[in-house]
């Protein structure tokens, strides 16, 4: 039998939890009785007490019964374990690393199912907005649609210029190394136009409008949904989609293509810099070889990939967006999951353009 006494009140507990430690920790198995009759009061830090070390005895393997306690004392305890998490069944070791491989396999396949059919149901509400607004183009909203372009197409100019300027210059300088060892210098500019135009500008561009443009559209609209700003237009009448998702979709496929063109522009320029420097080909005879080399296709193509990645950019940052729930932790977690959902897809879709282009010849 255990007998308690005195006040266990969060002010007046002191040493109690280590006096109880002390003592029922060396029980094992025992059928015990804890009597607390002589509690003159207990408050809710006084029965989590009681609780947390109930629950150790029974983990012990002890059986134990409560006396004592008076009505109001019951009806705390019975309050306070309606919250309490329940207990975890006991596992052999083996099966518990393979059932919860198992559970973690299983719960990541249906959110991805789950992400999936949220996805394709989001895409199809925004395809019916475009198809209203087609029908009523008064509506649409060009204003907001050239304020993203600005957003997202004029000011990311500066870091599209940085970034196709290395490639250039990257891409110039390692095909020099290899291209030196047979003195075929001049064909680093083969290498540079139809790389630089066909795969990477587009690709590198891709990637950072996703980092820049599709993370800020997650943000925004997360923090829109937090503020219940989207809950407020929807009780107005306005439609989220036509108000929040179109303009910057459109907007992205609009401006993507044009950053793409001016990437190509930039990153010869930085390949023929590295040309000149490091193989004495002079600016004439790398523009000459240029216009003999570079075929306008290679150009369409790379710019004919640019509305696609937009579109996928923008709809992942939006559609992320509006999973935001209401609390900031969310926004950070859902901005991430999109910049990685877009670049995969930017990827993918790079790659199956590359198999069609090669199965078509092109």
């Amino acid at each position: 039998m255990i007998q308690s006494f005195g006040q266990w009140r969060a002010e007046t507990l002191g040493s109690l939890p280590r006096d109880l430690e002390k003592r029922l920790t060396r029980l094992q198995g025992k059928k015990l009785l804890w009597d607390f009759s002589r509690v003159a009061a207990m408050d809710s830090s006084g029965m989590v007490l009681l609780m947390h070390y109930l629950d150790s005895l029974r983990g012990q393997g002890c059986e134990v019964e409560l006396s004592g306690l008076r009505e109001d004392q019951q009806k705390l305890q019975a309050m306070i374990d309606g919250y309490a998490p329940p207990p975890e069944v006991g596992k052999k070791h083996g099966e518990s690393r393979l059932f919860s491989l198992l559970v973690t396999t299983g719960e990541a396949v249906v959110g991805a199912w789950r992400d999936l059919v949220s996805f394709l149901a989001f895409l199809g509400e925004d395809f019916l907005v475009f198809l209203q607004l087609l029908w009523r183009p008064w509506r649409m909203r060009w204003g907001a649609i050239v304020k993203n372009i600005q957003e997202a197409g004029v000011r990311a100019l500066p870091i599209i210029t940085l970034t196709s300027f290395l490639i250039g210059v990257v891409i110039a300088y390692q095909g020099a190394v290899q291209l030196q060892k047979f003195g075929a210098n001049i064909f680093v500019v083969d290498m540079i136009a139809i790389s630089v135009t066909r795969e990477l500008a587009p690709l590198i561009t891709a990637i950072v409008v996703a980092g820049r443009t599709g993370s800020s559209y997650t943000a925004q609209i997360g923090v829109m949904k937090i503020t219940q700003e989207i809950d407020a237009m929807r009780i107005m009448g306005f439609e989220p989609h036509r108000f929040l998702v179109l303009p910057r979709v459109i907007a992205v496929m609009i401006a993507l293509p044009l950053m793409i063109f001016f990437a190509d522009i930039i990153g010869i320029i930085g390949g023929m810099v590295v040309a000149n420097i490091h193989l004495n080909i002079s600016w004439a005879e790398f523009i000459h070889r240029l216009q003999n080399v570079l075929d306008v296709k290679h150009v369409w193509i790379g710019i004919a990939k640019g509305p696609f990645f937009a579109w996928l950019i923008a709809m992942v940052g939006c559609f992320r967006g509006f999973q935001v729930s209401r609390n900031t932790e969310s926004i950070g977690r859902y901005t991430t999951i999109s910049v990685v959902n877009a670049i995969f897809l930017v990827i993918a879709c790079d790659a199956l353009f590359s198999v069609v282009f090669t199965r078509l010849g092109i």
